[in-house]
């Protein structure tokens, strides 16, 4: 058989996906599995959206879009930008991807050469080293301790930045762990990006309409607009507007950045389908009203996850200001003993897949987002699922010998 690239010989599967996966083959035994292990809005689209996109659909006009993005999209994140963010883009400096994902895909390819260093602080999204590696970046992790709420420092950042990093990319609110930046944290980051020019600066903001108790969002390059002509400010709506399957996502940067990204498109997957840009339009525009519905209920999950957990002794639970994750800690389990299977449990990867197949609860292990032991629970589900998970995750860690 001819052979594979490197490239592809290097991916590592996805745990998130991996996890999903054998959570629905277990479900499929007719096992009553719960999973936690998505970053998976539980809420119908919008209906407002849904209307734009069927009355766009039924007259017909399916035509390739633009590469870029539709106008009547590119519109609404202009207007979302300055009204939301505080950050003025012309319509060349922003674009139109398949999900947040691609657009990530499309910076680095743009950008990255092979030894170019990528600055991630960790715990970190499983898609951010995995595209820095396939365009030979190597990434450089910056590590967010427990004790800070999992927030970045100054500090931590200064630690990893060097003449070869090429990208600096953040993440507030935070998958995995629902952590966010104050605007102090954001002032005293900015003034470490300042000693380092040549650097580019993504800040992936999918989650900033989901933070809580009054929790403020910030945007880099509102706050630091000295810094701006290196921002790629990147969002979508697949989180806050429960769209993922849509597959929108946007993002305003420098003219000659976006120029570059949206080249490496054009030969790729090309233009965004209309349908989906114009129900994105709609969201942005007119569906802020289901966002705070949405945003209330996580709230209450979030509320309700955390008296459950607090009350396990053995783990460790800090409190996430925003996002819909938890990052449990899980460091007094270790060494212990499984009831059921009698399975030492030495890793937190040991720890997910003990709980999955002994009470058929789905987490994803820390190890998959750098940082051990943990787990990250996704609360996007409703408060019936989330109550009897933490109950079956009590009696596993009460049960460990």
């Amino acid at each position: 058989m001819p052979a594979f690239s490197n490239r592809v010989m290097a991916l590592q599967p996805s745990a998130t996906i991996a996890t999903a996966m054998r959570a629905r083959a277990l479900k499929a035994e007719g096992k009553p599995v719960i999973s936690l292990a998505l970053g998976q809005p539980d809420f119908s689209t919008p209906e407002v959206a849904i209307a734009a996109a069927h009355q766009f659909a039924s007259k017909g006009d399916m035509g390739y879009p633009p590469v870029d993005g539709h106008p009547l999209l590119k519109r609404a994140v202009q207007k979302k930008f300055l009204k939301e963010n505080h950050l003025a883009y012309e319509l060349d400096e922003i674009t139109i991807g398949n999900g947040a994902k691609q657009l990530i895909f499309n910076a680095f390819m743009a950008t990255v050469e092979k030894g170019d260093e990528v600055v991630i602080p960790a715990p970190y999204w499983v898609g951010y080293p995995l595209a820095a590696g396939l365009f030979g970046g190597v990434p450089r992790y910056a590590l967010c301790q427990e004790q800070d709420g999992f927030r970045l420092t100054a500090e931590a950042l200064q630690k990893e930045l060097s003449p070869a990093t090429k990208w600096v990319v953040l993440n507030f609110p935070n998958n995995p762990t629902g952590a966010v930046t104050s605007l102090e944290d954001m002032h005293n980051i900015a003034d470490v990006l300042r000693r380092f020019p040549q650097s580019w600066i993504m800040c992936d903001e999918i989650y900033e309409h989901l933070i809580y108790e009054g929790v403020e969002h910030f945007s880099l390059a509102a706050i630091a607009p000295d810094l701006k002509e290196r921002i790629l400010t990147l969002n979508g709506v697949s989180k806050a507007y429960a769209m993922t399957g849509w597959r929108v996502g946007f993002a305003g940067a420098p003219a000659k950045l976006i120029k570059a990204m949206v080249k490496i498109q054009g030969n790729s997957t090309s233009g965004v389908c209309g349908v989906s840009q114009v129900a994105a339009a709609a969201a942005l525009e007119e569906a802020s009203e289901q966002v705070g519905v949405m945003r209330e209920s996580y709230a209450r999950r979030r509320a309700l996850v955390l008296r459950a957990l607090k009350e396990i002794k053995g783990v460790s639970c800090t409190e996430p200001k925003g996002a819909f994750y938890i990052y449990l800690g899980i460091k007094d389990c270790l060494g212990k003993k499984t009831r059921v299977g009698q399975q030492v449990i030495k890793t937190d990867k040991d720890f997910a897949t003990a709980l999955l197949e002994e009470e058929f609860v789905a987490m994803v292990h820390g190890a998959a987002f750098g940082y051990s032991p943990y787990l990250r629970l996704s609360y996007a589900t409703d408060d019936a699922s989330l109550t009897e998970a933490c109950l079956r995750i009590k009696r596993f860690v009460e049960n460990l010998q």
